[in-house]
């Protein structure tokens, strides 16, 4: 296995913790009601749709184990590249500080991790 692969791996891991770190504090802050996010209710496809986007970075910490190059560096890329125009696009909406400056540590773990997908040769 190479450095490279565990390098991803680990920045994978270090961007989902920044997410949940995210949500725990939500929760200790208050800032959250059950059910209601953005002020919608949540209905069961919203969910499965949060599961699905959630488990990606946790899925890549598998692949960036297991997939062999050229792929590994590919995925790697093109998923941290989603997420860093998803973040960007959703940074707005967020009104703390402790998630607006959670959301840009996830953005550099995200241009980080194209950044040393990129360099792998």
């Amino acid at each position: 296995m190479d450095d490279l692969q565990i390098t991803l791996s680990a920045l994978w891991v270090s961007l989902m913790l920044c997410y949940l770190l995210g949500d725990v504090l939500r929760i200790y802050a208050g800032e959250f009601t059950p059910g209601v996010i953005f002020g919608k209710h949540m209905s069961q496809t919203m969910l499965m749709g949060m599961a699905i986007l959630m488990v990606i970075p946790i899925v890549m910490v598998f692949l960036s184990l297991t997939l062999s190059y050229p792929v590994n560096r590919w995925v790697n890329i093109i998923v941290a590249i989603f997420f860093l125009g998803f973040n960007l696009i959703g940074l707005p909406s967020y009104p703390s500080a402790y998630d607006k400056f959670l959301i840009i540590v996830g953005l550099g773990f995200n241009v980080l991790t194209v950044w040393y997908a990129w360099q792998w040769v």
